[in-house]
């Protein structure tokens, strides 16, 4: 549905965007995971066509939107403030784009009915948004974004001020509704969490470029770079000559990671090492052992014997989880 082909922007003769190209297909959420600063944002609001002054393309169905003016090009935007209107009601601050686009007042009306019956606020028509609850808001700015039944749907870091709690539930909602109105969506977070709950696919982005896209599955079990392997949560990173080069699967590669999934207590254990810290988790405990100069950390599940501090163990490293990575 959507091709960015190689797209580089400058703000100020200051390189933001490098060659990005990305394809999205039609129905597919796609999540664009990175730091501040790593050209996400810029990337929506280029798509969004916020920003004009870019190198390189992009096209929806084949046909170039870069003449394309913002208002004109039928997406739907919804960021981390909601930007509702305080002096408006719950309906009326739904109504609002479909106004801008002259939607008859039946076929309005419609609309933002069936808008708020998706989100889970059918009753709160009338309600004043100064009354709402942070959840009720995101629902209302989501509702608002769905009424024009855009092309393409574009949030930026749409959770991002919400509680711990409350963002972990919505994220899933959000993921059902898109799916369930059956859009094409590009979903910007920082948060790998929350890329995980919503993506079909997640690109990974840093210094301005794509460094790796994939499912959600394949890049937790197998990130290509360290960047990616860090930025995903993933520590056990180590210089591929560690461990005496036992576990170096691929001499190209820069480094390997011992993903923590493939490392578990076993007296057939490959390495020996010390517990240097032992963390309950409810479900589980996240181990710190030292082996040699190196720290593996790893969870164990609390129903197994926990080894005490300072005690000395064995730890199996399964041979298809050692994952070469590059230094990019």
């Amino acid at each position: 549905m959507l091709t960015i082909e190689a797209v580089s922007f400058a703000y100020n003769a200051t390189p933001i965007l490098r060659d990005i190209d990305l394809t999205v297909e039609q129905g597919e959420i796609i999540c664009l995971l990175g730091a501040s600063g790593s050209g996400k944002s810029t990337l929506l609001r280029l798509i969004a066509g916020l920003e004009q002054d870019y190198q390189g393309d992009i096209r929806l169905n084949g046909q170039s939107i870069k003449p394309i003016p913002a208002h004109q090009r039928g997406f739907g935007l919804m960021f981390q403030d909601f930007a509702l209107f305080p002096h408006l009601s719950v309906a009326e601050n739904v109504a609002f784009g479909l106004k801008m686009q002259s939607i008859p007042a039946g076929e309005r009306q419609k609309r933002v009915v069936s808008a708020l019956e998706l989100v889970g606020l059918a009753q709160f028509t009338e309600r004043d948004v100064t009354q709402l609850s942070g959840g009720e808001k995101q629902r209302v700015a989501l509702a608002r974004s769905l009424a024009p039944e855009p092309r393409l749907l574009m949030l930026d870091e749409p959770l991002g001020s919400l509680d711990a709690a409350l963002r972990e539930r919505l994220m899933v909602e959000v993921r059902d509704i898109i799916k369930w109105v059956g859009l094409t969506a590009i979903y910007v977070t920082h948060d790998q969490q929350e890329a995980y709950a919503v993506a079909d696919r997640i690109a990974i982005m840093h210094a301005g470029r794509i460094v790796q896209i994939d499912t959600p599955q394949n890049l937790y079990q197998r990130p290509q770079t360290i960047y990616a392997a860090r930025f995903l949560g993933l520590q056990n990173i180590f210089a591929a000559s560690a461990f005496g080069g036992r576990f170096q699967t691929d001499k190209s590669a820069d480094a390997i990671l011992l993903h923590p999934d493939g490392l578990s207590l076993s007296a057939d254990g490959q390495l020996e090492g010390k517990v240097m810290e032992r963390v309950f988790r409810g479900d589980n405990y996240r181990l710190t052992v030292a082996v040699g100069e190196e720290k593996l950390i790893f969870n164990v599940p609390s129903i197994q014997r926990m080894p005490e501090i300072g005690t000395n163990v064995a730890i199996y490293v399964e041979p298809e989880r050692v994952i070469p990575l590059a230094n990019s």
